[in-house]
């Protein structure tokens, strides 16, 4: 099973507590051995999914949305995303240099297209942005790609 992960950053402590919780509880529903998880390991739901699937015992894929998407990173996340990217089975580019929403959101329909299930740690709410959840969720269904839904009842952002 390939699932893919698209989700809101910058969430409070709590709410990020409560989603580790959930992307927890869904990835122990997958068979570990045939589980490939795809992200781009941006900071929040893309890492902590990664980061489940690999102690699952699971494989991760990485889409990497533009040459200098590290650089756009928070300095904070950079060994993270150096830690994952290392564990990487597999690794695909946009072939876009510059991190920007476009990169993004091309990062993301490529994710959409190797996946069997995309989840998205969503509120529901339109995208702040160009390539941000709700955009990549609309283009997922547009697709026909399953998206599975995971927020906590009562969260916000």
């Amino acid at each position: 099973m390939r699932v893919g992960i698209t989700g809101h950053r910058g969430l409070s402590t709590q709410v990020e507590k409560q989603v580790r919780a959930l992307l927890a509880d869904q990835v122990e529903t997958y068979e570990a051995a045939e589980l490939v998880g795809v992200s781009c390991i941006a900071d929040g739901p893309d890492s902590w999914f990664a980061d489940t699937v690999l102690q699952h015992g699971g494989r991760l894929e990485v889409v990497i949305p533009a040459t200098h998407y590290r650089q756009s990173l928070p300095d904070w996340h950079r060994p993270v995303y150096d830690r994952l990217i290392s564990r990487a089975a597999d690794v695909h580019h946009t072939g876009i240099t510059e991190s920007t929403s476009h990169a993004h959101q091309a990062g993301s329909e490529i994710l959409a297209g190797l996946v069997d299930e995309l989840i998205a740690v969503w509120d529901g709410k339109p995208a702040r942005g160009y390539g941000g959840t709700a955009d990549v969720v609309a283009y997922a269904e547009r697709t026909g790609v399953p998206v599975r839904v995971l927020w906590p009842a009562g969260a916000s952002r």
